[in-house]
C-alpha cells in the first residue's frame, strides 16, 4: 500500500491505482470526459488535470498511477484555468447550443462540467463548420456536431462488445467518427447492441425512441433483468410516468457488467402489438368481455371436465413460481404439460447431467482467462449476444476461436478456424478431433470426405487445440433442433479428455429451471380436447400457430392480441415482463430475481396470480415451495 495526499487528505491506496481513482476513493470529485470506469484509462480530453509537486506541468489524474508520499492538488487556479480553457475549446470546436440537443438539461456530461466550472458562455468564436447526421441505422442517430471527440464509443465498441466497427479518420478538430472505413453506419458492421449510445458523453450518440422522452433527473430507474435469453443480463430500465423511455446495461450487475444486446436494450422499444386488456370469453362465436370469476370458473369446469384430454403448455419467458404452479396445476391432474420450447435447448444438458449424476458445466467468467474457444453448433451472435462479446474482446488478447458448424457464423470473421462441416455431421468431427488430441497420429481422410472439410484446415485446429492451455467448449442449441444429444455428448467428452471448461448456452430466459420441471417433452396435441396455453408476452411463431388450430377448447393466458389469441375459446390478460415480478434462473445456474419495472392496467393480472386462481378454481392445493422441486432434478449447473 502507497500513501498519498490528495487536496491535504491523506489516503493509504494500492499500488498501480491511478489518482482519478485514488481521489474518487476518498470522496474527491475530479471531472472527467473521456475517462469511463468501464474502459482502460485514455487521457485524451485533459480536463481531469491535476497539479503534484515536484512535476513542472499539470498531469492527467486519469493515467497517473500513484507513487509513495505523492501531493496531489486538485482544485488550484492553475487546475481550474486550465479546465476552462479545455471546456472553451471543446464548445468552440462543434455546435454545442446546449438547448437545441437533446440531451441538455441533466445528461450532457460536457455540459454538466462547464456548470461546475462556473461557465455560462464560452470565449471563443465557434466553428461553424457543419457536419452530417447519419440516421441510416435502425436503433441510433450518430451527430457529428455534438461529438467531442473523447473516443469512448470507439473504446467500447472495442473493450467491451469486441466487435471493433468505429474509428476516427482526419486529424486534429477535423476527426470524425467513423464505421468500418467510413460507411454509413446502417450499413456497417455495427450489430446494434448501443453501448456506444450508453458511455457517449454528450448527444453525438443517440437512440431513436429516448430523445426528448425524460432527462436523468426527471426518469425513474428500475434495476432488473433481461428475458431475452438464457443469459439474464442486468439492466436498468428507464421511465416516466409509466412508460418506458429507455434500457440500459446495468454497469453493476455479475452477469453481464453492463453490457446488453439489441435484444434487450432496443427490442422491447419497438413493441407495437396490442394489449388484451379484459377476460374474454368465446360466446355466440364471439370473443366478448367478461369477469376474471366468470372466465376463471368456465376455464376451471372444462379443464375437471377434460381430465385425460387436457394439455398445458407454458413459455420460458414466465418466471419460476409460474413454471412451478403450472407444472403442479396440470401434472396433478395427468395431463400432457411441457414448456414451448420443447426442451429443444436444454433437455440434452439435463438428461447428460443425470446421466453423470453431476452438474458438469463452468460459469460464464471462465471466458476470461481462455487462451482458445471452441463454439459448436451455435451462432452465439445471434442468439446469445452477450456471450459472443466476452468471446470477441479476449481475442487481441491472444485468444484464438474456432467454430464448427454447418452455415455462415457471426464468428467466422473473429475465427482463427473455422470449420463448415456438412448439416449433420457436426457430431462425428467433434468425436475425431477427441481422438485425434489423444494420440501423435490420426487418420483424419475419412472425416474430412463425411464432413466436407479440408485436411488442413483439421490438423491447424487440432494444432490449436494442442498448443493451449485453458480452453473454453460452448455448445449451442442447433445441436438438439433435430432431437439429437449426441453433439453435447461428444463436446462433453472432448472437454473431459483435454481438461476444457464446457459451457451449454441453452434458450430461453427460464430454460433451465423449466427442464428442471420435467418440462422439456415435444409439444403433443393430438387427442387433446383442452388445451391451456401460457404465452405471456412471447410473440407465437406461424409453426406454433398451427399446431394448436385444431384444439377443440384453447384458453390463452397472453399480454398480446396474436392468431391463438382470436382461435381461443376464453383469452385472461397477463402482464408483460417489464410489469411481472419473479425469479429466473440463468444458463451459469444463478438466480436471479426480476422486479416489475412498469404498472400493467387494471383487469391485467401476473401470470402466477391467474394461475393461482386456477388453482383455486379446480381445487387443487398448491404448495408454494419452488425451490425444493427446482433442485430435485440433477443439474447441468450448480444452482445458487
Amino acid at each position: 500500500m502507497l500513501n498519498i495526499t490528495i487536496d491535504g487528505k491523506q489516503i493509504e491506496i494500492a499500488e498501480g491505482t491511478t489518482v482519478l481513482i485514488a481521489a474518487r476513493a476518498a470522496g474527491i470529485e475530479i471531472p472527467t470526459l473521456c475517462d469511463h470506469p468501464q474502459l482502460t484509462p485514455y487521457g485524451g480530453c485533459r480536463l481531469c488535470l491535476v497539479e503534484v509537486d515536484g512535476m513542472r506541468t499539470l498531469q492527467p489524474s486519469c493515467t497517473l498511477p500513484v507513487m509513495d508520499n505523492m501531493v496531489v492538488r486538485t482544485d488550484t487556479e492553475k487546475t481550474r484555468d486550465a479546465r476552462k480553457f479545455i471546456l472553451n475549446m471543446l464548445f468552440s470546436e462543434r455546435n454545442h447550443f446546449c438547448p437545441y440537443c437533446q440531451v441538455s438539461g441533466g445528461d450532457c456530461e460536457l455540459q454538466n462540467a462547464a456548470y461546475h466550472e462556473g461557465m455560462t458562455h464560452w470565449l471563443l468564436q465557434p466553428n461553424w463548420k457543419p457536419y452530417p447526421v447519419d440516421a441510416s441505422h435502425p436503433y441510433l442517430i450518430l451527430e457529428h456536431n455534438r461529438c467531442i471527440l473523447c473516443r469512448r464509443c470507439v473504446r467500447a465498441c472495442g473493450e467491451l462488445v469486441g466487435n471493433f466497427t468505429l474509428g476516427f479518420e482526419d486529424r486534429g478538430a477535423n476527426s470524425t467518427l467513423v464505421a468500418d472505413l467510413g460507411i454509413p453506419l446502417g450499413e456497417s458492421s455495427c450489430i446494434g447492441c448501443g453501448t456506444c449510445v450508453q458511455v457517449c458523453p454528450t448527444g453525438a450518440l443517440i437512440e431513436r425512441w429516448s430523445a426528448y422522452q425524460g432527462r436523468e433527473t426527471e426518469v425513474e430507474h428500475h434495476k432488473t433483468i433481461c428475458v431475452g435469453c438464457s443469459l439474464g443480463c442486468g439492466i436498468d430500465v428507464l421511465t416516466r410516468d409509466n412508460r418506458l423511455t429507455r434500457i440500459e446495461g446495468d454497469w453493476d450487475a455479475p452477469v453481464n457488467s453492463g453490457v446488453i444486446c439489441e435484444v434487450g436494450r432496443f427490442h422491447p422499444m419497438g413493441e407495437d402489438r396490442e394489449r388484451i386488456l379484459t377476460p374474454l370469453v368465446r360466446k355466440n362465436g364471439s370473443l366478448k368481455a367478461a369477469t376474471w370469476d366468470e372466465a376463471l370458473t368456465i376455464v376451471a369446469e372444462q379443464f375437471k371436465g377434460k381430465k385425460g384430454k387436457a394439455s398445458g403448455f407454458i413459455s420460458t419467458r414466465l418466471p419460476i413460481e409460474a413454471l412451478d404452479i403450472f407444472h403442479q396445476i396440470f401434472k396433478g391432474l395427468g395431463a400432457n404439460v411441457t414448456s414451448l420450447e420443447e426442451g429443444m435447448a436444454t433437455k440434452s444438458s439435463s438428461q447428460l447431467a443425470e446421466e453423470i449424476k453431476s452438474p458438469y458445466e463452468a460459469r460464464m467468467d471462465s471466458l476470461t482467462k481462455a487462451d482458445c474457444v471452441f463454439v459448436l453448433g451455435e451462432d452465439i451472435t445471434k442468439d446469445h449476444q452477450v456471450i459472443s462479446f466476452f468471446v470477441k474482446r479476449i481475442i487481441p488478447n491472444g485468444c484464438k476461436v474456432i467454430t464448427l458448424d454447418s452455415a455462415a457464423n457471426g464468428l467466422d470473421n473473429f475465427a482463427a478456424i473455422s470449420l463448415k462441416a456438412k448439416e449433420g455431421t457436426e457430431t462425428e468431427v467433434v468425436n475425431t478431433l477427441t481422438t485425434a488430441l489423444k494420440t501423435d497420429k490420426a487418420d483424419l481422410s475419412d472425416i474430412s470426405k463425411l464432413a466436407c472439410i479440408n485436411t488442413d484446415m483439421l490438423k491447424t485446429a487440432i494444432q490449436i487445440l494442442k498448443s493451449s492451455k485453458k480452453i473454453m467448449v460452448i455448445c449451442g442449441q442447433t445441436k438438439v433442433k433435430k432431437g439429437s444429444s449426441g453433439l453435447l455428448k461428444a463436446a462433453y467428452g472432448m472437454a473431459k479428455q483435454i481438461g476444457a471448461a464446457l459451457i451449454d448456452v441453452k434458450g430461453g430466459a427460464n430454460s433451465l429451471a423449466a427442464s428442471q420441471y420435467h418440462l422439456d417433452e415435444p409439444i403433443n396435441v393430438e387427442g387433446t380436447e383442452f388445451c391451456f396455453l401460457a404465452l405471456g408476452d412471447e410473440r407465437p411463431s406461424q409453426q406454433l400457430i398451427k399446431k394448436f388450430e385444431k384444439v377443440t377448447f384453447l384458453v390463452v393466458q397472453s399480454s398480446y392480441v396474436s392468431p391463438l389469441t382470436a382461435n381461443a375459446q376464453v383469452v385472461l390478460p397477463v402482464q408483460t415482463w417489464l410489469e411481472q415480478e419473479g425469479t429466473y434462473l440463468n444458463s451459469e445456474g444463478r438466480l436471479q430475481k426480476a422486479t416489475s419495472a412498469l404498472q400493467s392496467a387494471d383487469g391485467v393480472r401476473s401470470s402466477l396470480d391467474v394461475l393461482t386462481g386456477l388453482a383455486e378454481k379446480s381445487g387443487i392445493k398448491i404448495n408454494t415451495n419452488w425451490k425444493t422441486r427446482l433442485t430435485e432434478r440433477v443439474s447441468p449447473v450448480t444452482i445458487e
